[in-house]
């Protein structure tokens, strides 16, 4: 059966900050930690983020739930719809709000509509691309009519100052003499923000008003082979091997470790985000579905950084499937990095734009450096 995507919605907290007012927002950490923001921003070349902090208190404006909640209230997939027509509630996210209940029950009990099927899927990026997958095989089964997807991040709970201790000089010098972008707890600081983004699904054609039906949705570990890159709520050895924070001797011992913060290994990642997702992924996928690159007419990749953006291309150029990049269309310079809520916010501008006509082809790309997972998701604009 069918599925079309008849509406996106996303939800972006408070007004934007620029590149100036992060620490005034976020908190310092030390003296040293402009000269880092100063590095990392002139390579991933964010200008603009959404925080949901109050600016004037520092205190906490939206929970992630709440979030989530709004970017689904924003849904107009029909004339007349209600929240009480969704079947099926599906919220992915690598920030929920607490450890339990799922994000997803927390979701439903904001929106306060009727009962429903509810669905949690946690992860990294992904989380939000699982829940949409998830919601897609519901329909596409007829199990349900209609579904609602969602990703959504509240990062700035996690990249506070008041987290973090001193940043050594020898990390400020391994920033500025090293090619790779160098990823870590403090690189993150000024890489990730919150938002939340949503998106109707159903199996009813639409008539006189764009869709997006889903050809497939390929999602593919790689954990069988590579070791954790991205983590949080545990620590990482020399040999890769992570340690959850509940097999440390006591709760102060994980909190003096920084068991809690968000961290990334950086050479791990840059050694290979990029080949996973393009020799070890997209090849089998081109093979699969015996795709051209003449068949794509608009690519839409979230990535971290712009500093991945040529590699990404040359990798795609490699093995002979080109997208000249006039074809790709990102809003990371000014939406930000908002993890499991990016592809959804992308989608979302898109989707409103003049640039879709029908026939259009769109490959989405989404990866998640946690244990490298990949996923490709192709749509046709009807």
């Amino acid at each position: 059966m069918d599925v079309y995507i008849t509406d996106i919605a996303a939800f972006l907290p408070n007004s934007p900050v620029n590149n100036d007012k992060i620490e005034k927002i976020l908190g310092m950490v030390d003296h040293i930690s402009s000269r880092i923001r100063k590095i990392i921003l002139r390579k991933n070349k964010i200008h603009q983020r959404y925080y949901a902090i109050d600016p004037a208190t520092g205190l906490t404006t939206h929970t992630n739930a709440q979030l989530t909640a709004e970017a689904i209230r924003r849904l107009k997939p029909y004339k007349g719809f209600s929240l009480d027509d969704i079947e099926c509630l599906c919220c992915g996210t690598s920030t929920p709000d607490q450890l339990m209940p799922g994000h997803g029950s927390m979701v439903h009990g904001e929106l306060g509509n009727i009962p429903c099927e509810v669905v949690s899927t946690s992860g990294i990026c992904l989380s939000g691309m699982t829940s949409l997958k998830y919601a897609y095989m519901t329909v596409a089964t007829g199990l349900a009519k209609n579904a609602v997807a969602s990703g959504s991040e509240l990062a700035s709970s996690f990249i506070r100052s008041r987290f973090f201790g001193p940043v050594s000089q020898e990390k400020v010098e391994d920033l500025e003499e090293s090619s790779p972008v160098t990823f870590n707890a403090d690189f993150l600081r000024w890489m990730l923000s919150d938002g939340a983004g949503a998106v109707f699904l159903t199996n009813t054609s639409p008539s006189g008003k764009l869709a997006l039906k889903i050809d497939w949705i390929e999602h593919i570990s790689h954990a069988n082979q590579l070791k954790t890159c991205m983590y949080a709520g545990a620590i990482k050895d020399n040999n890769g091997n992570v340690t959850g924070w509940r097999e440390l001797p006591s709760l102060q011992q994980a909190l003096k470790k920084g068991a809690f913060l968000i961290k990334q290994d950086a050479r791990f990642l840059n050694q290979e985000i990029v080949t996973t997702a393009v020799e070890r992924t997209l090849s089998g996928i081109i093979q699969k579905h015996a795709l051209l690159p003449s068949d794509i007419t608009w690519f839409l990749p979230h990535y971290s950084s712009e500093y991945f953006r040529p590699e990404l291309y040359d990798h795609m150029k490699s093995i002979d499937f080109e997208i000249p990049q006039e074809k790709w269309f990102t809003n990371l310079a000014y939406k930000g990095n908002t993890g499991a809520a990016s592809i959804y916010i992308i989608l979302e501008e898109f989707f409103k734009s003049d640039r879709i006509k029908r026939g259009d082809r769109i490959l989405c790309f989404i990866p998640e450096s946690g244990r490298f997972s990949m996923c490709y998701m192709m749509l046709t604009a009807v």
